[in-house]
C-alpha cells in the first residue's frame, strides 16, 4: 500500500489513534513488514507515537484525556485531576487521574503519565461527559479521592484544596454511598 492510498484509508477511518491490530487490518501487511512500514512513517512525520503500540495520523489532534480515555474502558476523569479542572486543587498535575471500575493501570500517552485507579463498582458513578469524555462532578471527584487517602491509596493534602468551591452539603449526602471507613475519614479531616 502506498503511502498517499494509507493516509486517505486512515482518514476514512476518522479514528483518534490507531493501534497495532487496527494498522495490520488497514494495510494487510505482516507484522514484521507493517513494523518497518510504521517506523518509516513516523520518520518522516506521516504517523506519530502517542502510547506503546499507539500511534495517530499526523493531522489527528486528539486531546492526551481523549486518546488516554479511549484506552482503558470502562473510566471517568476524577480525582487530582478533575479537582483541578474545576479549580478545587491548586496545582495542575502532571498525571492525568481517571477513575476505573478494573484493576489500577498507569500508561504514558504523549509523554504524559495517565493512572487508572481503581474504585468498586458500586462507587463508579456521579460523572457527566464534557469535551467526549466522562468527568467526574468536583464533589464526587473529591470524594473519590477521599475514598483512596481512607484506604491509604492516596494522599490528600489539604493546604492543596480549596474545599470552599465545592458544596460540603452535597459532599455529606454523596458521602453516605461510600464505606463507613471513608464517611470517618471525611469526618476527621473536615472537623479538623
Amino acid at each position: 500500500m502506498k503511502t498517499i492510498e494509507l493516509i486517505k484509508s486512515l482518514e476514512r477511518f476518522n479514528k483518534p489513534f490507531y493501534s497495532i491490530a487496527d494498522l495490520e487490518k488497514i494495510t494487510g501487511l505482516s507484522k514484521d513488514s507493517l513494523y518497518v512500514t510504521i517506523k518509516r512513517l513516523v520518520d518522516k512525520g506521516i504517523l506519530e507515537r502517542i502510547g506503546k503500540g499507539i500511534y495517530r495520523l499526523f493531522t489527528a489532534k486528539p486531546s492526551t484525556e481523549n486518546i488516554a480515555a479511549s484506552l482503558y474502558m470502562p473510566n471517568y476523569l476524577s480525582f487530582e485531576s478533575a479537582l483541578s479542572r474545576y479549580g478545587v486543587f491548586n496545582l495542575i498535575p502532571y498525571t492525568l487521574t481517571f477513575a476505573t471500575t478494573r484493576k489500577t493501570k498507569r500508561l504514558t500517552v504523549e509523554g504524559r503519565d495517565v493512572e487508572f485507579r481503581q474504585i468498586k463498582k458500586e462507587l463508579f458513578w456521579g460523572y457527566d461527559i464534557q469535551g467526549g469524555i466522562y468527568i467526574s462532578k468536583p464533589e464526587k471527584a473529591f470524594l473519590d479521592l477521599v475514598y483512596l487517602a481512607s484506604r491509604g491509596m492516596a494522599v490528600l493534602d489539604l493546604d492543596e484544596l480549596d474545599t470552599k468551591k465545592l458544596s460540603m452539603a452535597t459532599v455529606k449526602e454523596l458521602s453516605k454511598r461510600f464505606p463507613i471507613y471513608t464517611q470517618k475519614y471525611l469526618d476527621k479531616i473536615i472537623s479538623s
